[in-house]
């Protein structure tokens, strides 16, 4: 079978004789373009990191944010064509505001990862839409009590709210990736963007599954990551952005907020030292090298 388009990448609605939609490969592609986004869920929250490529020496810097809020406790990051990415996350804070209008509580991290998987599915069923080129990555705190409700959204039960049974423990992080396909899964740490293979690997050092880490060893872990995986473009200059989301009693209390400057130079700080002990254990290991020769 021929691994090329020869006509069949003309639409969405048109499949290769080997099963393959084209433009969502080619939709992929566009991500591939864009800086490394990743996110790692820790033990007591969720913490998003983006690498921001400074394209012009006349942007202004901290603006252009790349990691946006879609409720008080879920944030998104993105990665690909970013006009896309700001509409994906224009969508996914209507879908917010909906589930609060008819259920008068925070939706679910599972429920707003299916309806932005849906609708991304959706634009790559018909050859009058392309796909998305953007994989995004979604980031919450499932509350873990059944609270009153607020006055954002008026009255509501004091108890059993989303039909919860009091005394049962509920909630928890949630990261979720949604990909150009409208394809998305659960995960202890996520990647996409330029550096996507490195970010990964590093990701899996980690050991994530055993939930031992903690949301401020995550900020400094996911700084780390974005400077290694911005070796591969380190002629480029870059800004790193990033935000979390703790539980009840952690940092931000349930709401997804930016990480504060403090935290965000310590972790920065603490990345280029990693790199730099890094470059001095290669630079011994070859030196060793040289002497055994």
């Amino acid at each position: 079978m021929t691994s090329i388009g020869t006509g069949y990448d003309l639409t969405n609605s048109t499949f290769s004789p080997d099963g393959r939609n084209f433009q969502v490969e080619y939709a992929s592609k566009a991500v591939e373009n864009g800086g490394t986004a990743i996110g790692i869920r820790c033990k007591d929250g969720v913490v998003l990191a983006v690498e921001k490529i400074v394209t012009s020496k006349l942007l202004k810097p901290e603006a252009n944010k790349r990691i946006a809020a879609l409720d008080r406790n879920f944030g998104m990051i993105y990665s690909g064509l970013i006009p896309d990415g700001r509409h994906l996350v224009s969508r996914a804070r209507d879908e917010a505001a909906s589930w609060r209008t008819s259920y008068k509580s925070p939706i679910p991290s599972s429920s707003l990862a299916f309806r932005i998987g849906s609708y991304v599915q959706a634009y790559t069923l018909y050859s009058s839409v392309r796909p998305f080129g953007v994989t995004s990555i979604l980031a919450g705190w499932d509350s873990e009590s059944a609270s009153p409700v607020d006055g954002q959204v008026g009255s509501g039960p004091k108890e059993g709210g989303g039909g919860r049974t009091k005394g049962t423990k509920y909630g928890g992080p949630g990261l979720y990736m949604i990909e150009p396909s409208g394809l998305y899964w659960g995960y202890y740490g996520a990647a996409t963007g330029k550096g996507r293979q490195t970010a990964k690997a590093e990701l899996e050092k980690l050991d994530l599954s055993s939930g031992n880490l903690s949301l401020e060893q995550g900020v400094k872990e996911a700084a780390r990551i974005i400077y290694v995986a911005h070796e591969d473009s380190k002629d480029k200059e870059f800004e790193l952005e990033m935000s979390w989301v703790s539980s009840l009693d952690g940092p931000t209390k349930g709401r997804h907020q930016e990480v504060p400057k403090d935290v965000l130079e310590e972790a920065e700080n603490f990345a280029k030292r990693a790199m730099e002990g890094d470059d001095d254990e290669d630079t011994a290991t070859g030196g060793g090298e040289t002497m055994e020769l």
